[in-house]
């Protein structure tokens, strides 16, 4: 005989696969992905309400489910299996609407909401009004044996279908009702079907049915049931027959189910043969369910890398621009081009450096008496050209970037859900953020060449410029660096501007400054336009992330399976 619990290692391998399923995301629109999440919430569901409990208290009550077709009498046929009362049935359809759980007064503990059924509201008041399963307990039930009376497979209320699967699958056995008109029907042999794959334990029941009629039907119901897997499943009959005052059947037509279902209560290895048999397939079950919501994770997977590699090429190619642009004399014109030339002079290039510094100087030393210098002016330019291409570059990539995933239904989901100000713009703050990047990266540049002309300081040229004249030059240098186009840097202004570095520091050093100072700006403007990144990245789950869920759902599957194979209940049967 097993002992009150599973073994120790099939019970934290289930434990496992709960919370692998639970927390699989699905949270993409990809294909099939409706399918994968019904699947996983029935995993869940079957794992919560059924096996775990069921794996942790096996001596538990026999819970006989009474489920099947709208209008089969089941709630009649409850009534009447317990020789009272104990549930309604109603004269509009749907009829029942809160479950009822018959039970002995001794097995009450049983079936509290941290035993089975967890999610499902309880109550000991009599009426369908809610979806709460009821309580009711009397003593004409034998101890070891519990009847819950169903909601109707096929209601046409939705919350009753959903309610009626929910509480099949939380039962070690099957009291299926059909009748003789409705015995052919498709949605209850949809349920059949599946309690066949499972190996669950049913017992049909053949209700309603006239004398003329019921060796008929029954021989074509019994022969349907060996077709579909069920061979060795009971069918009982219960003829067509006057109700009596308290609404029940006559006993003789119930009384072949009753000393079946007292004989499974009184018998503690028949009855452990029918949860062992329906646990068994249930986790046999539901392992295969799990591998099919860990392959479904291939959909959210490859959509996850879409839109990733969608947002992460679009802000790449941003950052290249960007690093481009402030190199290859693109923001060298306009207002910034005339405002250089007007410091530095448009007129021809005299002979030697030296000639040009002392008129150059003139325009720095002003800046010692507090007046508005050209420099001033020229880093006031620099600042505003960086700081409008890095904006209208952030701007732009936005825009890309949404229009992109607003073409997938993946991400035009994931964009109407965001909160916050619409991804089809930059970040509200971009401007103030790109505002004081420039102006922290222009005293970086004022940095380095304080920290490079430190053994030059004495001498008449850097004396004459100084390090913020210096550092202008560098940041003029280094934006026409890379530009052929005499009007974009290669002008007169700009290489004049490059000849005064070289005659200060030599063209190693000045090539250093310009490669550090060019280097600064752009991992600068890559965390700028990072954090915007960001903000897609963080409507889904990265692939990497989504890749571990799915091995470790896959993973948690396997072990579960092993779990079963290896000592299944202590020596039960494994199929």
């Amino acid at each position: 005989m097993p002992g009150d619990h599973a073994p120790a290692e099939l019970l934290a391998a289930m434990s496992s696969l709960l919370l692998s399923v639970r927390d699989a995301p699905l949270d993409l629109q990809a294909d099939g992905v409706d399918r994968a999440r019904r699947t996983r919430s029935d995993v869940v569901d079957q794992l919560s309400d059924y096996i775990l409990p069921r794996l942790v208290q096996l001596d538990a009550p026999l819970l006989a489910v009474v489920g099947g077709s709208t209008g089969a009498g089941k709630s009649t046929l409850v009534n009447s299996l317990v020789g009272e009362r104990v549930t309604e049935s109603g004269v509009l359809r749907p009829t029942t609407r809160s479950p009822v759980l018959v039970h002995h007064p001794d097995d009450a503990e049983w079936f509290q909401p941290d035993r089975i059924l967890p999610d499902l509201p309880r109550t000991t008041e009599q009426g369908n009004g809610s979806y709460a399963l009821r309580l009711a307990s009397t003593d004409r039930i034998p101890q070891g044996l519990a009847i819950l009376d169903a909601p109707d497979v096929d209601s046409i209320d939705k919350g009753n279908r959903e309610l009626a699967t929910q509480l099949l699958a939380a039962a070690d056995l099957w009291l299926f009702v059909t009748s003789a008109a409705r015995y052919a029907d498709q949605v209850p042999w949809d349920y059949l079907r599946h309690a066949a794959e499972r190996s669950t334990s049913v017992a049909v029941v053949l209700d309603r049915t006239s004398d003329d009629a019921l060796i008929e039907v029954r021989g074509h119901l019994a022969r349907m049931m060996t077709s579909r897997g069920l061979s060795d499943s009971p069918l009982f009959t219960v003829p067509e027959s006057n109700l009596d005052t308290d609404g029940l059947l006559p006993r003789v037509s119930v009384l072949p189910m009753i000393d079946w279902l007292a004989e499974l209560a009184a018998d503690p290895v028949a009855r452990q043969m029918v949860v062992h048999r329906t646990l068994d397939g249930a986790v046999r079950h539901l392992v295969l369910r799990a591998h099919d919501v860990g392959d479904a994770m291939d959909g959210q997977i490859e959509v996850a890398e879409t839109l990733f590699g969608t947002a992460d090429d679009a802000y790449r190619a941003t950052v290249e621009r960007v690093a481009r642009q402030t190199s290859d004399g693109t923001l060298m014109r306009g207002d910034l081009l005339a405002t250089w030339q007007e410091f530095v002079g448009t007129g021809e290039l005299l002979s030697s450096v030296e000639e040009k510094v002392s008129r150059i100087r003139d325009r720095f030393v002003g800046g010692m008496t507090g007046r508005r210098t050209r420099s001033t002016e020229v880093v006031e330019a620099i600042e505003t050209g960086v700081r409008m291409l890095l904006t209208e570059q952030s701007e732009a990539t936005a825009e890309t970037v949404s229009r992109a995933w607003n073409a997938t239904p993946a991400g035009r989901r994931l964009l109407d859900a965001a909160d916050g100000p619409g991804l089809d713009r930059a970040s509200r703050d971009v401007r103030v953020r790109a505002e004081r990047l420039v102006h922290d990266w222009r005293q970086g540049v004022v940095e380095l060449v304080r920290v490079e002309g430190a053994d030059k300081r004495m001498t008449a040229k850097f004396l004459a410029f100084g390090v913020n004249g210096i550092a202008v030059a560098v940041m003029v240098a280094m934006l026409a660096r890379d530009g052929d186009s005499p009007t974009s840097g290669g002008g007169s202004g700009a290489v004049l501007g490059r000849r005064l570095l070289d005659a200060i520091f030599g063209a190693p050093v000045v090539d250093r400054l310009l490669d550090a100072a060019h280097a600064d700006l752009v991992s600068r403007a890559t965390t700028l336009l990072e954090s915007d990144l960001a903000r897609y990245h963080a409507l889904l789950e990265a692939p990497d992330s989504l890749r571990g869920h799915q091995t470790a759902l896959r993973d948690a599957a396997r072990q579960a399976e092993y779990s079963r194979h290896a000592d299944f209940l202590n020596g039960g049967t494994t199929s």
